[in-house]
């Protein structure tokens, strides 16, 4: 029997993910997550007026500064969320949208609010070039344009690239080229058993984006764009990047768009309401770690949200671990196993079960809700039991939650 004053999980939904260069990557971020926050409440009939407190992530700044900044705001008005909603823009890199889970427990839990919403939004491919310096003007020589996404600008002030970085720490594991690329075509086997499956449908996990166009009717986009058949031998022929050792795009996600949202309410205003929730939130949490160790930080933040719940590794079900690269599963489930090998292969088996984002894609300010949601929805599947899903974001931050269906 759920307490009343539980946290719960009533509404999740996420868009399709793109690819770099298709017809979603032409949709603003902010509408995006327009389309999902309207989605998240008319699946359990709650009205717009009803919700409190809307956190939004989003961590792609130039992308947003096409619309002048403050997309929770903008996005808030556009869906029809009255003008007193209050809501919040934030950025903790690929953590972003499991922060505004995180700040909507905190609302719920201070008596600030009932009905609290999480939402993420990214649109990666219509990330503009910047012109440094041009409004002070050119009297003469050439414009330099700078693309905030090669290597996430992290060198510009002396960081290595995250791809690096997780390339670097990965073989200090004992984590080499060969087992990200073994994840990484496992990744896209389990998505496409998965989606054949119906696991990845309309109406659970995924709505569908309805694009218009001059003539003709709409395009209606309902699957994931990303996921791709490779093997073995096509992965190890791709070249590394940024610097990094190990990491190729074939054992990393696509840069895409696409947004995700949360619902939430106490255990009693869910009754109330003859509202099933999806999810119980026991345990979230968030942590940070030296900047290099990004691969790592998610089994850190592990260790931590069980410690808050007062749970063990042994007691979930399922794990989730965001895809950045293949090395943050691999490693971080290694550290989690300390040292035991047996151990080390059980946690892979039970982590991404359905692929993760090398297959489905990584939009980062809305991927951290993806995997919550994904976990949440996998579980009601198995009938029930305890869940941890967490995320590493730019330059080791870390957030992870466990629910419990």
């Amino acid at each position: 029997m759920r307490d009343g004053r539980e946290i719960v999980m009533v509404s999740a939904v996420r868009t399709p993910f793109s690819k770099f260069d298709t017809l979603m990557a032409d949709i603003a971020s902010i509408d995006l997550g327009v389309m999902v926050m309207k989605e998240v409440i008319e699946r359990v009939g709650v009205g717009p007026e009803e919700v409190d407190d809307i956190s939004y992530g989003s961590c792609v700044p130039a992308e947003v500064a096409l619309e002048l900044d403050v997309p929770a705001r903008q996005a808030t008005l556009l869906a029809g969320f009255p003008a007193e909603c209050i809501s919040v823009s934030l950025d903790r890199a690929c953590c972003s949208s499991l922060t505004c889970v995180r700040l909507g427990v905190r609302a719920v839990k201070a008596g600030e609010a009932q009905i609290v919403m999480a939402v993420g939004a990214e649109n990666m491919p219509r990330t503009p070039h910047l012109a440094p310096g041009l409004r002070k003007g050119k009297r003469l020589g050439h414009i330099r344009l700078v693309d905030p996404l090669f290597e996430l600008g992290y060198q510009e002030k002396g960081f290595n690239s995250v791809a690096r970085d997780a390339g670097e720490v990965a073989l200090e594991y004992g984590v080499d080229r060969q087992m990200q690329d073994a994840w990484a075509l496992g990744s896209q086997e389990k998505y496409a058993k998965a989606r054949d499956e119906g696991k990845f449908k309309i109406g659970e996990e995924l709505m569908a984006v309805a694009i218009a166009r001059e003539k003709g009717d709409p395009v209606v986009i309902e699957q994931d764009e990303s996921p791709r058949k490779t093997g073995m031998e096509a992965l190890a022929r791709l070249k590394t990047i940024y610097g990094s050792p190990t990491v190729t795009a074939g054992n990393a996600p696509t840069m895409g768009a696409g947004a995700s949202a949360i619902l939430m309410m106490p255990a009693a205003e869910a009754a109330k309401r003859g509202l099933e929730p999806l999810a119980s939130i026991v345990a979230i949490v968030a942590s940070a770690t030296a900047p290099r160790q990004i691969a790592a930080i998610p089994a850190f933040t592990i260790r931590k949200a069980l410690g808050v719940a007062g749970l063990n590794l042994d007691d979930m079900e399922l794990i989730e671990i965001n895809e950045a690269f293949a090395a943050m599963p691999l490693v971080s489930t290694k550290i989690l196993a300390e040292g035991d090998g047996r151990k080390w292969e059980e946690l892979q088996n039970k982590t991404n079960v359905n692929g993760g984002a090398i297959a489905i894609g990584h939009p980062v300010g809305a991927s951290a809700a993806r995997i919550t949601m994904t976990l949440a929805y996998e579980l009601r599947r198995r009938g029930g039991g305890y869940g941890v899903a967490s995320i590493c974001g730019g330059l080791a931050q870390g957030e992870a939650i466990i629910i419990k269906v």
